[in-house]
């Protein structure tokens, strides 16, 4: 996010937010340039795991600096949005990190932060769609259900877990997988929807969205690849099992 400054304020408040903007479009450039490498690598190995560092790391960087500087602009879409991503991405985390079928109060802050992003987004879409051109923060007023639909299928994912206390196997797998997934895509989908970030001959072209689209065809591949694995080994495990004496 960029905040413009009058350039009679203080020198500082013009460093702050110089540094600012460059975590922010440095964050949001590495995430998704990073994303991309752990989301084709072979999953497990060494270039999967630093690159999903990398995006951890970057993706965190990017969305903090959002969520703090957009209030200021004002613009509450983007903030939000900003909040969603730190959420999406920490949790993705948090979900190999932890240990598999173990759960802690930091799952259970981050659903709250959920429920926070659900309900703000929704607020904002019956009052962008009672203004004049349906507008809020210049953007159309259905994108706050839009993200708030998103947010809530994160909520219900949340309080399923935390309620078996924890997952494990293709289950812990796929909650990481398309929270990711999620994040990388609004990274890209935000990008196409900016076009001072564009390269002037790309400006306006529905070629910016394909990136965004490409990461929601990666996810469900690999979700259903994840599954059909899974229910291949139910019937070896069986058989594997040693017979009731």
């Amino acid at each position: 996010m960029i905040v413009h400054l009058a350039p009679s304020a203080p020198w500082a408040l013009h460093a702050v937010a110089a540094v600012a903007a460059g975590l922010h479009i440095g964050g949001a450039s590495t995430g998704m340039g990073s994303g991309a490498v752990a989301l084709l690598a072979p999953k497990g190995r060494r270039l999967h795991q630093v690159a999903g560092t990398v995006f951890f790391v970057s993706m965190l960087t990017m969305s903090a600096v959002a969520a703090v500087t957009a209030p200021l602009l004002p613009d509450w879409v983007s903030a939000l949005m900003g909040l969603f991503v730190f959420y999406l991405t920490a949790t993705a985390w948090m979900t190999v990190q932890r240990a598999p079928r173990r759960v802690g109060r930091l799952e259970v802050a981050a659903c709250a932060v959920a429920v926070a992003v659900a309900v703000g987004y929704f607020a904002l879409a019956v009052v962008g769609g009672q203004a004049p051109k349906g507008l809020i923060d210049g953007e159309p007023s259905q994108i706050g259900y839009v993200f708030g639909a998103v947010a809530a299928i994160a909520i219900a994912s949340d309080l399923r877990m935390i309620r078996k206390g924890g997952l494990a196997g293709p289950k812990r797998i796929a909650r990481h997988l398309w929270r990711m997934c999620a994040a990388l895509a609004i990274a890209w989908g935000s990008f196409a929807g900016q076009p001072k970030a564009q390269p002037e001959a790309l400006r306006g072209s529905i070629l910016l969205i394909l990136p965004a689209l490409l990461v929601v065809a990666a996810m469900i591949f690999w979700l259903v690849k994840i599954q059909v694995r899974f229910q291949l080994r139910l019937p070896a495990l069986g058989r594997a099992s040693p017979a009731p004496s």
